[in-house]
C-alpha cells in the first residue's frame, strides 16, 4: 500500500538529511521531490504547499553536534503531512449517530459519488460497521437511473439481513428517500444510509438532483466515495462535489490497491473535510477507520 509514496518521502529524508540546510541548496532537492509527489498523485497546490512549508521550517536550522539531522527533517516532514492532512471538521461519526438516537431520531446519511468507485458495496460495509456498533440500518435505492442498481443494493441489504426501500426504475429518488426516512421513523430504525445515481461531476441536471435529495431529507450528513485509484481526478471529483452538493466527509476506496497514496493527501487539503472510511478490500469487514496521524506515520516508515 502507497509503496511509491512511501519510497519518495523516504528519498526526500535521505537526501534533505545529506544537504546543507540553506534555501539555495534544498531548493534543487524539494523542487524534484515536487515532481515526484505529482507523479503520486498528489494535487499541484498540495504538492507545493509541502515543499514551500519544509523549505520554509528548514531553511537556516542549525543542527548541533550531537543532534539527529534525520530526524529533524523527518519530524518537519511529519508536521507538515498532518498539517496537509487534519481539518478544522473533526467528526465523531458514532458519537453524531448515538446523539441522534437520544433524541429518538433516525441519523440521515447520503451517499454521493460517481460510477465505479464502488459506493454501493462502500453502503453496504457501512452498514454492517453500523449492525456491529448495535445500531439499526435501513437502506434507501435512490439510485433509481443505472440498470440492476435496485437489484445489487437488494443483494446487500439481503445478506446483510436489513430493509432496503426501494421504487421502480425512473422514479424519482428524492421520493424514494423521504419514504426510507419516514420509514425509520415509524420503525425506530436508528441509520437511513441511501444510495444515489453515479454521476460525472459536471452533469449539472444530475448534480440539481442531488441538491433535490438533500433539500427534501436534510441529511445530517453527506459522504462522497472516491477510488484511490483515479488519483488527480479524485480531488477534481471532491472539488466539484463540493462545490455543488457540499459534502461533509469522504471514504476512500480501493486503498489496498493503490501504491501511490497521493489522492489521500490531496482530497482531505482541497475540500477541507476529513477522511471518514477507508475501502481495503471487497469483503464488508473490509473497512477501517481512517486516522490521519496513523497515516503520516505508516507512510513515513
Amino acid at each position: 500500500m502507497f509503496e511509491k509514496l512511501k519510497s519518495g518521502l523516504n528519498g526526500l529524508i535521505n537526501k534533505i538529511t545529506t544537504t546543507e540546510l540553506k534555501a539555495e541548496n534544498l531548493h534543487p532537492v524539494l523542487s524534484d521531490f515536487k515532481m515526484n509527489l505529482i507523479e503520486n498523485d498528489v494535487a499541484v497546490p498540495v504538492a507545493e504547499r509541502i515543499c514551500d512549508e519544509m523549505e520554509r521550517r528548514l531553511d537556516g536550522v542549525q543542527v548541533k553536534r550531537l543532534e539527529d539531522r534525520r530526524k529533524i527533517v523527518k519530524n518537519s516532514l511529519l508536521e507538515v503531512l498532518l498539517e496537509t492532512m487534519l481539518t478544522n471538521d473533526k467528526i465523531d461519526f458514532l458519537k453524531a449517530i448515538e446523539e441522534k438516537r437520544k433524541k429518538g431520531e433516525p441519523f440521515v446519511i447520503v451517499f454521493v459519488g460517481i460510477n465505479g468507485t464502488g459506493k454501493t458495496t462502500t453502503i453496504a460495509k457501512v452498514a454492517r460497521f453500523l449492525m456491529k456498533k448495535g445500531y439499526s440500518v435501513v437502506l434507501a435505492c435512490s439510485d433509481t437511473y443505472r440498470a440492476g442498481s435496485i437489484e445489487q443494493l437488494e443483494e446487500h441489504a439481503k445478506r446483510l439481513g436489513i430493509r432496503m426501500i426501494k421504487h421502480k426504475y425512473g422514479a424519482d429518488p428524492a421520493a424514494v428517500a423521504y419514504d426510507t426516512v419516514n420509514h425509520a421513523k415509524a420503525h425506530g430504525i436508528n441509520v437511513v444510509l441511501i444510495d444515489t445515481a453515479g454521476r460525472m461531476q459536471t452533469n449539472r441536471n444530475l448534480m440539481n438532483e442531488l441538491v433535490k435529495i438533500k433539500r427534501i431529507v436534510n441529511p445530517d450528513m453527506t459522504i462522497l466515495i472516491v477510488d484511490s485509484l483515479t488519483g488527480n481526478d479524485a480531488v477534481m471529483q471532491a472539488e466539484e462535489f463540493h462545490k455543488s452538493v457540499g459534502i461533509d466527509a469522504t471514504i476512500l476506496t480501493k486503498v489496498d490497491a493503490d501504491v501511490k497514496g497521493g489522492s489521500a493527501l490531496s482530497v482531505t487539503h482541497i475540500t477541507k473535510k476529513p477522511i471518514l472510511f477507508i475501502g481495503t478490500g471487497q469483503k464488508y469487514e473490509d473497512l477501517e477507520e481512517f486516522n490521519p496521524e496513523k497515516f503520516v506515520q505508516m507512510i513515513l516508515k
